[in-house]
């Protein structure tokens, strides 16, 4: 009998050492789902851009082709499959290591942009390497997210009963000092840079970090009280500033006063027009979305590529419901929640702070940026300039929203590896 038992407890040791061993081979580790959604969302980015694209071909006054505009997605989806397998590998530990340098790198190469970076629309966001342009925004965006799980992670024990702003305004006295020093400053003060950096050319970029930010307070176990502070005070400040800039005329404080004046008197007034020429941007959008229909005019065949503006980028969503209908519009919007929902899931076997508020912080990014250009198309929310995540035509917010993926991904992976050891000593 004692013999028996012997061998099959041998038996599953082995059996746990070949799982363990055979995970750490496969190609495609981690969440197989999040593999899916991205392949289905990078065919979709090309179907996307092709289509859209083809109005070049008739606009003498354009510098690309639609062979061109195919030509450098293709290059960037390329790109971004090693990109995502390199992220996939590395280990959270590393990621945690390497967030403070990065996260400092890509602050300086954001201000970079303000003195020699390239101009799109009248902001000032590109770097030029080579061929490619570098928007270094974007990976600012994902190495906050981190900066902000690394600091909560070192804070866990008492991060539900710490005060993340001072409570009072004599900020000369011991106490508030300590709770800036403390608490605000290595908590908050990625955060904030960020936004101060990135507001002047995307202003809506700095809202998104700082709606993902506040959502990561919450689920990171500050107090209730202290999320509601952060979101007055700072929204406060942030929304004075923004409006200080455009009185001045410095950044794009006027371009996004004028975008928020459009909504407003739409939402008032209906905003009527007699032809597509006196229609706005996103009225021209809400136009593609009821030509699509519930089944859509058919791939090649959309009539909004010739008077949306930039369905290839900022109107991709609307411009994919007039091809393909608006029941394959809410799957693809459904697939963003998917990524969300795996991200919390994945969040939910962590075993470190970090991993787990990285994870959600970087699901949050993908999705609420994608939700965020949704609402634009439906008039939910004035026009913001956000791209349409793994779709919209890009090459720098692909590769690093497809990095960003490829680290949930490792954590993932992470998870499942260190369940399968626990398996193997519990065989032993």
């Amino acid at each position: 009998m004692a013999t028996r038992q012997q061998d099959n407890t041998t038996s599953g040791a082995e059996s746990a050492a070949k799982l363990l061993t055979d995970n750490s081979r496969r190609i495609f580790e981690g969440d197989r789902t999040l593999w899916i959604i991205f392949t289905v969302l990078l065919v979709t980015s090309i179907l996307v851009v092709y289509s859209s694209t083809a109005k070049m071909a008739y606009n003498i006054s354009s510098k690309m082709t639609t062979t061109d505009a195919l030509r450098d997605q293709i290059m960037f989806v390329v790109l971004s499959i090693p990109t995502i397998f390199i992220a996939s590998k590395v280990d959270h530990k590393v990621f945690f290591r390497i967030t403070p340098l990065f996260f400092l790198l890509f602050v300086g190469l954001t201000i970079t942009t303000y003195f020699v970076g390239g101009t799109t629309n009248g902001a000032a966001r590109w770097l030029p390497i080579g061929p490619i342009r570098f928007q270094p925004s974007e990976g600012l965006k994902i190495f906050t997210v981190m900066m902000l799980a690394r600091s909560m992670e070192s804070r866990q024990k008492t991060i539900n009963k710490i005060n993340l702003l001072p409570t009072s305004l004599r900020l000369r006295s011991d106490k508030q000092r300590k709770i800036l020093r403390e608490n605000t400053l290595p908590i908050l003060g990625p955060v904030i840079l960020a936004c101060i950096v990135i507001a002047p050319a995307h202003t809506s970029s700095a809202m998104l970090i700082f709606i993902v930010s506040t959502i990561m307070l919450y689920i990171g176990r500050v107090k209730f009280s202290e999320v509601v502070k952060f979101v007055v005070v700072i929204g406060f400040i942030g929304a004075v500033g923004i409006a200080s800039l455009a009185a001045i005329g410095i950044g794009r404080g006027d371009t996004a006063s004028n975008r928020l004046t459009t909504w407003v008197n739409e939402w008032i007034y209906g905003g009527k027009a007699n032809t597509a020429y006196e229609m706005s941007d996103t009225q021209l959008a809400m136009v593609a979305i009821r030509n699509g229909g519930a089944l859509g005019e058919g791939a090649g065949h959309s009539s909004a590529r010739a008077v949306v503006i930039h369905p290839e980028s900022d109107y991709a969503y609307s411009f994919f419901v007039s091809e393909y209908g608006l029941i394959m519009g809410l799957i693809l919007m459904l697939l963003y929640l998917w990524i969300f929902f795996r991200s919390i899931e994945i969040c939910r076997h962590c075993r470190r702070a970090f991993p787990a508020l990285m994870t959600v912080g970087l699901g949050l990014l993908i999705t609420c940026q994608a939700l965020l250009h949704i609402l634009v198309q439906v008039n939910f929310f004035p026009e913001t300039g956000q791209n349409l995540p793994f779709i919209s035509r890009g090459g720098s917010s692909l590769l690093f929203t497809t990095a960003a993926l490829g680290m949930i991904i490792s954590v993932s992976r992470t998870n499942k590896l260190e369940e399968l050891k626990d398996e193997r000593r519990k065989t032993r």
